[in-house]
């Protein structure tokens, strides 16, 4: 990849008397394609270029973003106005990095992402023809360069295809809406998106209303998500600095659930990634073996801080912003059974697929109103709750895990099985 930009932000910032420099470009091409109301509405085709220079002025940085085209010393002039309004810091630049990273992913034509959106909604409305189904299929492709003036220059191109679809199902005064997606490389599997919608609405031929007490929760692997953000604030190095983390003393210690295998890696899933957006190589890292805190993650100030160096997670949460301690992946090490067997082991509790609400952040403590929800009795699904709460603490949570399931998959930037925790609350109204 060449650009002449990076190449005269870097040049003009020097000699304009700053002491080092990075430049950080993302380019997009995205082209999805939408569904409403069972039909192909429209396609499109976006693309976008955003450029971010950081310099050092006299120790003080400054950063700034330019969008599409611009003049590079119009960029220079308005960081080195800006570094001015900062204290002075110490410049940590990846040094003398020029290593190649291949693209990842394949580029898919428009006219295969409608067939599949076809497919798809063929698919659920064969057995459930009064359902209404809106969503979008989407090929983006999105290169990064990351430049500074110790001799990095590392870039690389990801093409990423996803879908996601929603089914409505209105029956007299009752409105159902099943959602769900796929990210992936390569190709989409409209059967195996198809077949977790229909699953849903099989569930959900009837409403039935749920008990007020304590009870097992399974959720899916599109529900658990929601438990492991907050572990992902846990393990941040940043809060672990700030003392806001309650397990910044706990390394070598049980914090979760010997079933509780937790880890990232770099050449996994449709969210691989080779470097960070200081230019470390990202690396295999565990954080949790087998319930017990292995490692924190970090950008380069924050492991320089903690004492540990960075572990290749620094990453910007836009472009405006500097490099901060976050995750390219998240993945949680399956267990056994399907939710099928999942739900039959649990033999009696509540299936939360959807829902309404927070997680529980950092503290841990979350409330969330059931948006999908499901009753389990004698290991079957019996029908739809309604109108139902779930309230708990996720640390808590999670050293009561009663079962990990093998149904692995990615939602979003986590790979989570679905899973029985115990000794939730459940607050309910007869709601058949």
């Amino acid at each position: 990849m060449t650009n002449d930009l990076t190449e005269q932000l870097l040049e003009i910032a020097i000699k304009s008397g700053a002491t080092a420099a990075e430049v950080y470009q993302s380019r997009s091409l995205s082209k999805p394609v939408f569904f409403e109301a069972n039909r192909l509405k429209q396609l499109e085709s976006n693309q976008s270029t955003g450029t971010a220079l950081r310099l050092w002025y006299e120790g003080r940085p400054g950063l700034t973003v330019a969008n599409g085209p611009v003049e590079a010393k119009t960029v220079v002039e308005r960081a080195i106005a800006l570094s001015k309004l900062n204290q002075p810091e110490n410049v940590d630049l990846t040094r003398n990095s020029q290593v190649f990273y291949p693209d990842l992913g394949e580029n898919v034509p428009a006219e295969i992402l409608v067939d599949w959106g076809k497919e798809t909604i063929a698919l659920i409305r064969d057995v459930y023809p009064d359902v209404i189904c809106n969503g979008d299929w989407e090929c983006d492709v999105e290169t990064t360069r990351l430049v500074n003036t110790q001799g990095l220059d590392a870039h690389y191109t990801d093409t990423t295809l996803s879908c996601y679809i929603s089914a409505e199902w209105v029956r007299g005064d009752d409105f159902l809406s099943v959602a769900d997606g796929q990210t992936e490389r390569g190709k989409l599997n409209p059967e195996t998106v198809a077949q977790q919608i229909l699953q849903r609405l099989n569930w959900a031929q009837s409403n039935v209303a749920a008990s007020n007490n304590r009870t097992p929760v399974l959720f899916t692997s599109k529900a658990a998500d929601m438990l492991w953000g907050t572990l992902q604030s846990a393990l941040n190095g940043k809060l672990v600095l700030e003392g806001a983390s309650p397990w910044a003393e706990r390394i070598d210690k049980q914090v979760v659930s010997s079933l509780l295998t937790l880890y990232q890696e770099p050449e996994a899933g449709p969210y691989s990634c080779p470097f960070d957006d200081e230019g470390t190589p990202t690396k295999s890292l565990i954080f949790i073996q087998d319930g017990i805190l292995q490692n924190f993650y970090c950008d380069r100030a924050t492991g320089n801080q903690l004492g540990i160096a960075t572990t290749g997670n620094g990453f910007r949460p836009s472009l405006s912003s500097y490099p901060t301690p976050g995750l390219f992946n998240f993945l949680i090490k399956p267990g056994n059974g399907s939710l099928l067997e999942l739900i039959e082991e649990m033999d009696n509790g509540l299936i939360v697929d959807q829902m309404l609400g927070g997680g529980g952040e950092i503290s841990g403590d979350f409330s969330i109103n059931i948006d999908l929800g499901y009753l389990v009795e004698n290991g079957q699904v019996t029908g739809r709750v309604k109108d139902t709460m779930v309230s708990g603490n996720i640390y808590t949570a999670l050293k009561q895990l009663v079962k990990l399931g093998g149904d692995a998959d990615w939602n979003g930037s986590c790979y989570t099985s679905s899973l029985i925790v115990d000794g939730l609350s459940t607050t309910g109204k007869n709601n058949s």
